[in-house]
């Protein structure tokens, strides 16, 4: 018999319509096999109850623990037959902690017979609170009984010491329903396929996946859990990495022009006139990526840098290199405001060579063209004929250089700027315009753990950049607790004068615009915490009108933010950037890109609604030239909470991978993971990106070796069926577009 159907089985078919239908919306599970890989969240021991004391409010639990006494109270109720209505009241102890349970009118009777004082269960319900005190009001219940063996001694020695799978359950669908329901199909559990290599698993000690899928279901002792996830996380990290190097291997087949710079061009001529000489690292960095650009398959690298590391610098030379060579350069930006300024900047750093067909253009020089949404029609005719001629050299823009109308003569390199703002499908349309897959340069300034890098962006080489170009000043970072030191806020404001009379500019940031009853985005607040958190988030329009009659009177303060104009936008960071304007009140417009090297303080309002990594990316907008930084992170949230916890480890250290990995711990790895998928379903159940670097690591290497020797793993038919498993369709789609 084929192994594959039983796994493959509908869980209708074996379940039952209406458990199937809960599992298949509520879960995501389909079939046995998608049952059988969802693992317990964590393990009670019936001798070693759950503590209440520690339950949250407002969420479904589960919960293991004793009947202490139950009581029926019988009340008038005009609702009820004969008048009278009654009411179950059950506390249940672990002995650490007590629970109230409540049960009303037909819902008393069972409860009524069943728990009694001594009887042990599982209570399952949301957590609310009535007079003061935690209660779950018609919990789902199921009593725990020892064996029906003949030795009670026995039975009650084994009934104390078993453990109890709890499982990632929903109010329609209680643990132990799905405890049950994997009883059911557990047996097909024997049936598993195993995608690990023999010689892999033997080597590192692993069980077969039929004992992993039961030791984890039905474990006998807690190294029996232990074997078990090892195993499983293997098989997650395996299974991942031999996805992403099965196609870096097919990159390596596609054809591509090789772009080598001419001795004497464009790149020699940009090097001769820099005022400034590049780092040991962007020499490194450039090294890589030139040697990527002269072969004659796609370079596809992922170009990690501090904030100011100077990574624009590396993509500008690579693009010049690819100009050198014949082909054209794109860089695309997620923002407006960030397209202008890279476009300012590399005409800036290009001057005479970005003068193309122009007077007074130099010998090499080529054009550099700007491409967005909202140019003027005649502008933006121009800058397709110069894209279509091949006239432009560099292109830069935002997504507008996705739509059809844009044709380029030979595109030779994509540089995507700060990838996590585009959707791989915006990737792969811009490499799509090219007569052959261009060369692939993607940028990021927020930094992502080794591990992560390996996971998320396992199709990518990946280079960092992690040192600072030479000239550039420290930035000194300090929370301002505005709710308990007013005073503090007032000393920040002093200190923001201090830097204008000292010649210098400074930033405001804001988490919301403040033109109407905008609610703030999705994503960069993070969940209320505590009464500061009640008011809406201050704004921009409101806190530069208190900034301009208030402390900062007689300063030249201006906006801005997303909803401007762009002409309105590009005047006012114009205005910024010569230093016409002192202070500048903005959203995160401001986050990615921008620079303006005299701008040296940055005061951020209501920090606590930022992520770690984009307060991070705020705070490098200052400090990027010869003079020190300030970033002061504004915040009435209490001392003893998460969020200043998180604030001062911002505050704490300048290392941005330090910072990513504290990141990553305070948020799911899925939620990064989702992220880069393109929304599909994380497949990471068991494996920990950040705890499991060492696993990670070596299966990358695994698979590297196993897809070297047999790409299509035409010896290995057990891996394939895992592989096409893991990959179902929407996974499969991001890794062909990765």
């Amino acid at each position: 018999m084929d192994p594959v159907p039983a796994l493959r089985e509908p869980l209708k078919k074996v379940l039952g319509p209406a458990t199937a239908k809960v599992m298949a919306e509520h879960l995501g599970l389909h079939t046995v096999g998608d049952l059988l890989h969802h693992y317990p969240r964590r393990y009670e021991e019936r001798g070693q109850l759950t503590h209440l004391a520690d339950l949250p409010m407002d969420e479904h639990v589960t919960v293991v623990a004793q009947v202490a006494d139950a009581r029926l109270h019988t009340f008038a109720s005009s609702k009820a037959p004969r008048g009278k209505g009654q009411r179950l009241e059950v506390t249940i102890t672990d002995g650490h902690g007590r629970l109230q349970l409540v049960f009303f009118g037909n819902g008393v009777h069972k409860p009524h017979k069943e728990l009694l004082p001594g009887t042990r269960a599982m209570f399952a319900g949301k957590v609310s609170v009535f007079n003061r005190r935690l209660q779950l009001a018609h919990p789902a219940y199921e009593l725990l009984r020892g064996s029906d063996d003949d030795d009670p001694a026995e039975s009650v020695e084994s009934w104390a010491g078993a453990l109890i799978p709890l499982y990632p359950a929903t109010a329609k669908l209680e643990s132990w329903k799905i405890g049950k329901a994997i009883q059911t199909v557990l047996p097909s559990a024997q049936e598993a396929v195993d995608p690990l290599p023999g010689s892999l698993r033997e080597g590192r000690g692993l069980v077969s996946l039929p004992e992993a899928l039961l030791k984890i279901h039905r474990p006998h002792t807690k190294a029996d859990i232990e074997d078990a996830r090892a195993r499983l996380k293997w098989d997650e990290a395996f299974v991942l990495q031999v996805a992403l190097a099965r196609r870096r291997h097919a990159e390596t087949q596609l054809p591509a022009v090789p772009r080598k710079p001419s001795p004497d061009g464009l790149l020699t001529a940009f090097d001769d006139r820099l005022p400034f000489t590049l780092t040991d690292g962007q020499r490194k960095v450039s090294r890589e990526i030139f040697d990527d650009l002269a072969t004659d398959h796609p370079m596809h690298r992922l170009l990690q840098g501090e904030v100011g590391s100077g990574k624009t610098m590396v993509a500008l030379r690579a693009m010049l290199a690819v100009v050198d060579a014949g082909g054209q350069a794109v860089m695309l930006a997620p923002t407006e405001v960030l397209a202008q300024q890279h476009h300012r900047s590399v005409v800036e750093m290009m001057g005479e060579l970005a003068e193309g067909g122009m007077l007074g253009g130099a010998e090499h020089a080529t054009k550099v063209v700007l491409l967005t949404g909202s140019m003027g029609a005649a502008a933006r005719r121009h800058a397709l004929l110069d894209l279509a001629t091949g006239e432009a050299g560099i292109v830069i823009g935002t997504h507008a250089l996705i739509e059809d109308k844009v044709q380029f003569h030979d595109l030779g390199l994509v540089v995507v700027d700060e990838q996590h703002r585009f959707g791989v499908e915006q990737r792969d349309a811009l490499r799509g315009k090219g007569k052959q897959p261009p060369h692939l340069l993607v940028m990021t300034a927020t930094p992502i753990p080794r591990t992560v890098a390996m996971t998320v962006f396992g199709d990518l080489e990946t280079s960092v950049l992690d040192q600072l170009p030479a000239g550039r000043s420290p930035i000194a970072s300090h929370v301002v607790p505005a709710a308990d030191k007013p005073h503090f806020l007032a000393r920040a404001w002093e200190r923001v004068r201090e830097e204008v009379s000292g010649g210098h500019q400074a930033y405001v940031v804001c988490p919301r615009i403040g033109d109407e009853d905008d609610a703030p985005k999705k994503g960069s607040q993070k969940p209320p915490e505590g009464d500061a958190e009640k008011r809406p988030p201050l704004a921009v329009l409101d806190v530069a009108e208190q900034l301009a009659k208030g402390p900062l009177q007689g300063l030249k303060v201006e906006v801005l933010h997303g909803r401007m104009q762009p002409d309105d936008k590009d005047a006012v960071m114009r205005r910024f950037a010569a230093g016409e304007t002192d202070v500048l009140v903005a959203t995160t417009v401001i986050e990615v890109g921008v620079n303006v090297p005299n701008a040296t303080a940055m005061v951020i309002m209501d920090a606590d609604r930022f992520g770690v990594s984009q307060l991070h990316q705020l705070r490098g907008r200052v400090g990027r030239g010869s003079a020190p930084g300030l970033c002061l992170l504004v915040t009435e949230m209490p001392e003893a909470s998460a969020a200043r916890q998180r604030l001062g480890a911002v505050a704490g250290t300048l290392d941005g991978f330090e910072l990513s990995r504290i990141d990553l711990e305070q948020r799911r790895e899925g939620d990064v993971l989702g992220q880069a998928q393109s929304g599909a379903r994380t497949s990471l159940r068991v494996l920990a990106v950040i705890e499991d670097e060492e696993i990670i690591a070596e299966a990358r290497e695994e698979a590297a070796a196993v897809v070297a020797a047999d790409p299509e793993l035409t010896g290995l038919p057990e891996l394939r069926t895992a592989l096409d498993a893991l990959l179902d369709e929407e996974r499969e789609q991001y890794l062909e577009k990765g």
